[in-house]
């Protein structure tokens, strides 16, 4: 199996990989037409990337039949043009949480201590004690989450360790799951917004969550508290936060931005970061040596169970409800040509097979195949499955 690498990757990932017997193709350069053309020539199979983005000509380019996202987002991958194609597009989900919360919390901090504003006065052998002896404290101070995945889960620990009380939104958040965790349910992100001192943001970046913090948002939150971004650059509506930075003293720390480089190194034009009260980071939530070796890891295992089974663990773009109206259930003799007689007279019908599988039973004399179906099956057309092939046992139609 060959795997082209488009990313910088840990070395112990690649070695991961090259232990699997696959093929490795380690282009971490590779990116645009560039990466069109490597997938083309190379006819590898498999495609692995962290920020490089993944688009139609690319997935169109050469054989490539699983794209693995190393990282928890995958919204640099045209997920549509891969699902046209059948090409499975996997993540990493989880295996960076722990990195983002600490550099939340980094910020969190920074943004309290004024920790960046006076390193860089130091630097300049400015010294101001009078200055940055303010600071409120975080005890006590309410920490509002927006979303609680993995990365949201592993801020409720490191909250209540520095005595915050806890609010928090997420669309899949039930009392039950709050109580679990600690948190007081909200039933909007504005009512987080309005109840807390400080805000972390933790959405992956959905049609429904581009620009949730929006005018409305930052309208309710207090004049004076922190926003803090960690996940995508589109959740907040950027021109609605400068803003509350203007006009309600919002400090903000942001680990991404609307105007951010594309590549590993660049200019910044986003004026955001000349605005008094914000500090950021260059992207580098996951970016811990911990994270990065979790994050190979796993990808080596999504090789693993994709050479093995056919299948890789962790992919984002099956249908989570088929179109199919009707289950076929066909309990035959587990012999040649069994099921292409099934499927020969389902085709005469005009019927599409949208799913099968089929279960051999101990001794492999005899199977049941389940093949779910776009629509039913007439009268006329099981009785030729049944008389096309003796080794039809039995054969039932149920509506799903």
């Amino acid at each position: 199996m060959k795997v082209l690498v488009a990313d910088k990757f840990e070395k112990s990932g690649l070695q991961g990989l090259e232990s699997l017997g696959c093929e490795v193709l380690y282009q971490p350069d590779a990116k645009d037409d560039s990466l069109t053309e490597a997938i083309r020539t190379s006819a590898a199979e498999v495609l692995v990337v962290r920020s490089t983005k993944v688009g139609r000509p690319m997935l169109e380019a050469g054989r490539l039949s699983l794209v693995i996202r190393a990282g928890a987002g995958y919204n640099t991958i045209d997920v549509e043009a891969a699902s046209e194609r059948g090409i499975s597009v996997s993540n990493c989900p989880g295996k960076n949480s722990i990195a983002v919360a600490e550099l939340a919390f980094g910020l969190i901090l920074a943004l309290d201590r004024r920790i960046a504003e006076g390193a860089a006065d130091l630097k300049q052998g400015v010294w101001n004690k009078k200055e940055y002896a303010k600071a409120r404290g975080l005890f006590g101070s309410t920490l509002g989450i927006l979303g609680l995945g993995g990365i949201g889960r592993e801020m409720v620990p490191r909250a209540r360790a520095f005595g915050m009380p806890l609010v928090a939104w997420s669309r899949s958040l039930t009392p039950e799951k709050a109580q679990s965790l600690g948190v007081q349910p909200k039933a909007s992100p504005a009512e987080v917004a309005s109840a807390a001192d400080i805000v972390s943001v933790h959405l992956a970046l959905k049609p429904e969550t581009r620009n949730l913090c929006d005018g409305r948002f930052f309208g309710a939150m207090k004049p004076g508290a922190f926003f803090v971004n960690t996940s995508r650059a589109e959740v907040v509506d950027q021109a609605a936060l400068e803003k509350a930075i203007r006009e309600k003293g919002i400090r903000a720390a942001l680990d991404v931005f609307a105007g951010e480089p594309a590549g590993g190194t660049g200019e910044i034009v986003d004026p955001i970061f000349r605005a008094a009260g914000v500090i950021g980071t260059h992207h580098i939530g996951a970016s811990t040596d911990q994270a990065q070796e979790a994050i190979a890891a796993e990808t080596v295992r999504i090789v693993r169970e994709y050479r093995d089974r056919g299948r890789a663990p962790n992919v984002v773009n099956l249908a989570k409800k088929s179109p199919a109206t009707h289950l076929l259930v066909v309990r035959h003799f587990d012999r040649v040509g069994v099921l292409a007689a099934v499927f020969d007279r389902l085709k005469e019908a005009g019927i599409n097979v949208q799913e099968t599988e089929n279960i051999v039973f101990e001794g492999a004399r005899a199977a049941v195949a389940r093949i779910h179906l776009d629509g039913e099956p007439a009268p006329q057309a099981l009785d030729a499955m049944r008389q096309s092939t003796p080794d039809i046992i039995e054969l039932a139609v149920l509506a799903l």
